[in-house]
């Protein structure tokens, strides 16, 4: 039994991540991406769900009443064979609680839905922690730069000509918590967020894009 290096402790903040198995695609289409981020919001509850049994009798998912949390998300991406997410451990093991749900509930509905069997992802989810307000900072911009691979797959490595055009690009990708960072309103997946329990580097969008900038400019090739 292989021992996870990174111990989760109460009221630290942990970057997780894992990928699909040998790098295979993980999100087929919209509903997969979807219903990830459906699971990802139920499965942050201490209530047992039926999620085959849920999904046939609800249809406005982000309205269930979740009860009380088993950890904070701070933010999240999706990517065709890799999701990134960051969380605040609010009680020991939470996070590998909901990590089992998450994983598991998902590979049920993908396995069922491609007729396919055995695992998708590549073993265990992996994690960072996250120790100084400095990495927590890159964090936040690491986790939601993440789809300008989809535009360039080389950017770190050969830089980006129009910073603009990818910040642009990310902020409208779908599968990010990057656009809730510039809506207010509880709308659909803004649900999945609980802000209040990070700190509040930005004062508001323009801040936040100032900050990726800036973060381009001295990390390009490092991360």
């Amino acid at each position: 039994m292989s021992i996870r290096k990174v111990s989760f402790a109460s009221d630290e903040y942990y970057h997780i991540y894992n990928r699909g198995n040998s790098k295979q695609k993980i999100f087929l289409d919209k509903k997969d991406y979807s219903r990830f981020l459906q699971l990802i919001f139920l499965c942050n509850s201490h209530k047992n769900i039926n999620f085959r049994d849920f999904f046939k009798t609800n249809d406005d998912i982000f309205s269930f009443d979740r009860g009380d949390t088993l950890v904070d998300i701070g933010a999240y991406c999706l990517m065709p064979n890799h999701f990134h997410l960051l969380f605040k451990e609010k009680k020991d093991k939470n996070i590998s609680i909901f990590m089992q749900k998450l994983a598991t509930s998902y590979v049920m509905y993908f396995n069922k839905k491609y007729n396919r069997s055995g695992s998708l992802f590549e073993g265990k989810f992996k994690s960072q922690h996250i120790n100084s307000d400095r990495y927590l900072k890159y964090i936040f911009s690491y986790i939601h730069l993440n789809p300008v691979k989809l535009i360039d797959s080389k950017w770190r490595e050969m830089g980006i000509k129009d910073k603009n055009k990818a910040f642009n690009f990310c902020k409208q990708y779908p599968y990010s918590s990057l656009a809730t960072l510039k809506n207010n309103k509880v709308l659909g997946n803004q649900c999945i967020l609980n802000k209040d329990p990070f700190p509040g580097y930005f004062l508001n969008f323009e801040e936040y894009q100032v900050e990726i900038f800036e973060w381009l400019d001295f990390s390009l090739g490092k991360a």
